[in-house]
């Protein structure tokens, strides 16, 4: 039987006693109906699950004994960056989730010429904290065991200038110069997708990434909206390259 997987942040340390964080407590408590004595899987994105059992069960908190320690290895051998132009909503939550399942190892988004979304202040912050807690719940359900970085969005020619140097950059481009049976795996692992908003990108936004090295990308003839195009890039990379 699968195990809940619940993530935690900070050390763990088999031996230990932890009180869980109170939504994962709620969720074990109240939802799964989980009683004491019943085991789970805490995970902090170190690599490792971490068997545990329920030791404490009650209004005010949830408390598990970490019982031992088991490295995980679901980590592609691509180390994939999705550049994503910000969608709007549950747009970009689908997005974040799926990408997560699929095996990208960062999430960049970035404010284009053609964002309908602007993120500023207090609601930046909100966001992305609801941004990490989509990933987080990804990697629960996944098994992953290493959290993908979702980086503080950025405008897009200061997320591209800071991108590894070696890595490949692909653009998609129904009229894109290169196929993907085209693909050689890099010597780093590294690569960069780079997806525009609704709107798409801008000619503007596509020759600051063309500048900085991004390739244009077919994948079939078609155009496809911004929360298919990134999920169907990862999957058919990972496919030639990964570990699909």
């Amino acid at each position: 039987m699968r195990l809940t997987r619940v993530h935690v942040e900070g050390a763990l340390v088999p031996g230990s006693e932890i009180a869980l964080p109170e939504d994962a407590a709620a969720h074990l408590a109240r939802v799964l109906r989980l009683r004491q004595g019943d085991a789970c899987v805490l995970f902090n994105g170190d690599g490792h699950d971490y068997h545990a059992q329920l030791l404490r069960i009650d209004r005010r908190e949830v408390v598990a004994a970490v019982t031992g320690a088991r490295a995980v290895d679901t980590e592609s051998p691509l180390h994939i960056t999705l550049l994503q132009g910000i969608a709007r909503g549950e747009k970009m939550d689908l997005i974040l989730q799926k990408a997560t399942e699929l095996g990208v190892a960062a999430l960049l988004p970035v404010d284009s010429e053609r964002s309908e979304v602007r993120l500023t202040g207090e609601r930046l912050h909100k966001r992305l904290a609801h941004w990490r807690g989509v990933v987080v719940a990804a990697c629960e359900q996944s098994g992953r065991a290493r959290v993908p970085q979702v980086a503080e969005p950025q405008a897009l020619l200061a997320a591209a200038a800071a991108l590894p140097a070696d890595s490949v950059r692909l653009l998609l481009d129904p009229q894109g110069a290169h196929a993907l049976k085209m693909l050689a795996a890099p010597a780093s692992g590294q690569v960069v997708i780079a997806i525009g908003p609704e709107g798409g990108w801008s000619p503007r936004d596509r020759k600051a990434l063309e500048t900085h090295r991004f390739q244009g990308l077919r994948l079939g003839p078609r155009v496809l909206r911004t929360e298919t195009a990134g999920l169907a890039a990862i999957a058919a990379v990972q496919a030639l390259l990964g570990d699909l």
